[in-house]
């Protein structure tokens, strides 16, 4: 069982800046992937970026350049720094972690971000 803790949401103006933050239970090393997804309302949610226990990361063409995940091992701890907030980045971001491919996926309770003057 993993139990994941999102924090750091809120509101900011466009053109701000948030960092989330994603605090497992467990070694994170003992995790295949952890992800950031969102969904807004009325859409379906989506994969905004990931990083593997490799340390290999990928990110939604829509956040390149803008969001970067990282990870402190010693912490149990995956972030991700926003940067550039644009108004439909508001969403519910929730962090994802596979425990290994085409395993068990668990996720936390998610946080609100609002982007808006």
């Amino acid at each position: 069982q993993v139990q994941l803790v999102e924090s750091g949401g809120g509101l900011v103006q466009p053109g701000g800046s948030l960092r989330l933050s994603c605090a497992a239970s467990v070694s994170i090393l003992s995790i295949y992937a952890m992800a950031w997804y969102r969904q807004a309302p009325g859409k379906q949610r989506e994969l905004v970026a990931r990083i593997t226990r490799a340390g290999v990361t990928n990110y939604a063409d829509s956040v390149k350049g803008r969001f970067t995940i990282s990870r402190d091992n010693a912490k149990n701890t995956v972030y991700l720094q926003m940067n550039s907030l644009k108004p439909e980045d508001t969403a519910v971001y929730s962090c994802n972690a596979l425990h290994s491919p085409g395993g068990y996926n668990y996720w936390g309770q998610g946080t609100q971000v609002t982007v808006s003057s």
